[in-house]
């Protein structure tokens, strides 16, 4: 079967697609292009019927994904079902499923089965209970319960799948030569890593990565090349083995597209703001401008309970110098396993930092327009109606009403732009 990058390269860009290209303000012949030299992805497992296209890349609008699962202590399916409705409702993109709790798969096939959006996974986390099932240690997690997971997902219809075949013997090498705080933070790459060590071997996603290109081409779904060394510190920001994974991932990447395989590169992680830049060039560099998916980055680490805000700054100067793909970062990141309002304002803010590059790259914006005039013209209806987040400006305008409905209670009779309207109004006469 031809994957969709084949089909592109063949036949062009059917309705749908134009339409996309359309809503992206680029036409379709440059989308296609964009598609065809691997810059621009479009995560859509063949299996999966309901899924509606989603551009991520070079020249698109930045995409938002949020994270949701079960976890070993707290796994109640209809809460993350909340949480993936509060998460899209809020303008989230695409949602990844990282469910480790009892059952972890039943979410995965309700969210293919009930929603529209792309959905990725992480099958390592798979592989590793299992391993864990049968022999009482994650650590000897091997080939094969490594691609039985990644065909379980596949076969389920998940539209991209976090892989971190990067990490490898001699990233893990280099590792341990670092002088980092944190080693690895990320679950996956830890799993990996561990395994790695365990038996001496070398990662199969690696090793076998030849396999796992079949298997993408047979489904159709997209490689997210996972970050399994990205910094968990920004003490540990771009160091050796950061940089040796990406390194790595770029022989992967220039794999993948000589399959026609979709792929993109997962990046830091913890980063202080004057290297976010140059990680983002980078990736783009070594890795021929594959799409850039980046977890924040957090550009401090004193702020547990605030990640929201450290993660929606370093996201906001990531897309700025070209990231395409901001994960939500949650208040809860470090802390706790997520709930519902965690999740909306780790959306919410990711949305602030992906507009906010936005209006820097490309100048003016008729949507913060429209909010000016709103204010100007103490159109409170009309301001609702533009608001990123109407129901928390219904909240925040409510809690504290002033009395005079045509302002606000922070200023109250002495609003700034009544009494200047009112005085001009006077002049006037």
């Amino acid at each position: 079967m031809a994957t969709f990058v084949s089909q592109v390269r063949k036949e062009g860009l059917d309705k749908e697609l134009k339409g996309l290209a359309e809503s992206e303000g680029v036409s379709p012949a440059k989308l296609a292009r964009l598609i065809c030299a691997g810059r621009v992805v479009v995560p859509r497992n063949s299996t999966r019927a309901n899924v509606k296209p989603l551009a991520i890349g070079e020249g698109m609008e930045v995409k938002i994904n949020a994270n949701i699962g079960t976890s070993q202590d707290i796994s109640d399916m209809s809460e993350e079902i909340s949480k993936a409705k509060t998460a899209i409702g809020s303008g989230a993109h695409t949602l990844m499923d990282l469910s480790t709790g009892e059952d972890h798969g039943s979410l995965r096939r309700y969210l293919i089965s009930n929603l529209e959006c792309p959905l990725g996974t992480v099958p390592v986390y798979d592989a590793a209970i299992e391993a864990r099932r049968k022999s009482g240690n994650m650590a000897d997690m091997d080939e094969e319960h490594i691609f039985s997971a990644v065909e379980r997902h596949a076969r389920d219809g998940v539209d991209f799948l976090t892989l971190h075949a990067a990490v490898t013997k001699r990233t893990v090498e280099a590792l341990a030569r670092s002088d980092r705080i944190l080693g690895v933070v990320s679950r996956g790459g830890a799993f990996m890593a561990a395994a790695i060590i365990n038996s001496g071997e070398e990662n199969p996603l690696y090793s076998n990565y030849d396999h796992l290109l079949d298997l993408a081409e047979e489904y159709d779904f997209t490689i997210s090349l996972g970050d399994g060394l990205r910094p968990g510190s920004i003490h540990d920001a771009s160091d050796g083995p950061q940089f040796e994974e990406l390194l790595v991932s770029s022989e992967l990447v220039k794999r993948a597209r000589e399959r026609d395989v979709q792929v993109m590169v997962e990046g830091p992680g913890h980063v202080p703001m004057d290297q976010i830049e140059s990680n983002v060039r980078v990736e783009k560099r070594v890795c021929e401008g594959a799409p850039f998916y980046v977890l924040g980055p957090l550009v401090t680490d004193i702020a547990p309970g605030y990640d929201h805000i450290t993660g929606a700054i370093g996201g906001a100067i990531a897309a700025l110098a070209g990231a395409d793909f901001l994960c939500v970062v949650t208040p809860a990141e470090h802390l706790c396993l997520p709930d519902e309002e965690d999740v909306r304002q780790g959306v919410i803010a990711a949305r602030i930092a992906a507009h906010s590059a936005r209006i820097a790259s490309q100048g003016g914006s008729e949507w913060d327009d429209s909010i000016s005039r709103a204010r100007r013209d103490l159109d409170w209806k009309m301001h609702k109606e533009r608001s990123l987040d109407p129901d928390e400006f219904d909240r925040r305008r409510s809690s504290r009403p002033s009395n005079d409905p045509s302002v606000c209670s922070m200023c109250s009779d002495l609003c700034a732009i009544k009494l200047l309207e009112e005085y001009l109004k006077g002049e006037s006469r």
